[in-house]
């Protein structure tokens, strides 16, 4: 009888990057019921809540980001913070002797990664993004195979490492089974009227939330209907400006959506950031959206995100520093045009790459089972 698997998962701080690992342990759990999967996260972000949540196990490390410029002298203790994780996720991968390492991108996966690396434990890099960011570049180097969703990532990393499977998206998205009117009701909304769906990300955007609240006005006098996920890090604020100016009717806000499928199977359009594992979602349900990628992220990936989207017609894109002029207006006229709507849906399907856990458990577990 083969050996009981035992696998580490590594990475997050935003949703991005949770719900793919997430997906990957269900996937490699459906597969192999009696797997030992430990969860490796950095304190204080995310994600030591909603693996936990999610029915795992995970165990923090002290890592945290860089500051800007680099030579900022916090950066001191934020590499010292660096050392110090992977000395400790060493002695958890001694502990727990895992056959396999798999890094979802975040800052704990380029500590726990390079740990296991150097203990020589096979490692799998699932690389979201149309840009590789700087930690996935040095993993790669001694990874045993790397999943990517875009085409073209041999610029980055070594080509016969390369695999094509898209990103893991959340399960629930696929699987809810509300008709569209349902979903409406669900928020209190008209099912005859058309509905925007605003998302800036698990922790909200900025410049998203600056388009509604600067035009009020427009979104009262339109016959649009608005579902607004502002974010916890803004939601209190924006509820006390709502309060003091007056909350259009046709506008409902809220700090966070806990059922996604419900919102998204509601929206005729979505307004979102460029986040890969949002765009992968978008392209397996075949939603229109209006990309407004985040500035502050390396290597501005997300623009090299929509950009891959809006090249071939299956997305629209606003600049982050021109939304609050242009994205209301933009989207309350595309949600009108029934024609407009119809060719960004259908483009944007021909993106999906469906099954994307599967594959990915599919190759974790064939390294956990090969010979080292």
């Amino acid at each position: 009888m083969s050996e009981k698997l035992r696998i580490i998962i590594s990475g997050g701080g935003t949703g991005g990057h949770i719900f793919p690992a997430v997906s990957i342990a269900n996937a490699i759990r459906a597969k192999h019921p009696d797997a030992e999967i430990l969860f490796i996260g950095a304190k204080g972000r995310m994600e030591m809540q909603r693996v936990p949540a999610a029915g795992y196990e995970i165990k923090g490390l002290p890592i945290r980001g860089f500051y800007r410029p680099l030579w900022k002298p916090a950066n001191v203790g934020v590499a010292l913070d660096y050392l110090r994780s992977k000395w400790q996720a060493k002695k958890m991968l001694r502990e727990f002797r895992p056959m396999v390492a798999v890094g979802v991108g975040g800052y704990a996966s380029s500590a726990a990664l390079g740990a296991a690396a150097s203990l020589g434990i096979p490692t799998l890099i699932q690389e979201q993004n149309s840009y590789a960011g700087l930690a996935n570049k040095n993993l790669a180097k001694q990874a045993s195979k790397i999943c990517v969703a875009y085409d073209g990532m041999e610029r980055f990393f070594p080509a016969d490492k390369i695999i094509k499977t898209g990103n893991p998206v959340r399960q629930s998205l696929l699987e809810t089974t509300l008709s569209r009117e349902d979903a409406v009701r669900s928020f209190g909304l008209d099912p005859q009227r058309k509905v925007i769906l605003l998302v800036g990300g698990s922790l909200g955007a900025r410049t998203v939330n600056e388009s509604i609240m600067q035009h009020l006005d427009l979104v009262k006098q339109s016959d649009v209907q608005f579902i607004w996920q502002t974010g916890k890090y803004y939601n209190a604020a924006i509820m006390d400006e709502l309060k003091a100016k007056g909350q259009p009717q046709n506008l409902v806000v809220t700090d966070f959506i806990s059922d996604m499928g419900a919102a998204y199977k509601a929206a005729d359009l979505v307004i979102s950031r460029a986040g890969a594992s949002s765009i992968s979602e978008f392209c397996l349900i075949g939603k229109p959206v209006i990309l407004v990628p985040s500035p502050n992220v390396a290597e501005d990936h997300q623009t090299k995100n929509a950009m891959a989207l809006v090249n071939v017609g299956a997305a629209l894109y606003v600049k982050d520093a021109e939304a609050p002029g242009q994205l209301l207006q933009l989207a309350i006229d595309t949600v009108a045009d029934e024609q407009k709507l119809n060719s960004l849906r259908t483009n944007i399907l021909k993106l999906a790459l469906p099954d994307s856990a599967n594959i990915i458990a599919d190759e974790v577990i064939k390294l956990a089972r090969k010979p080292h």
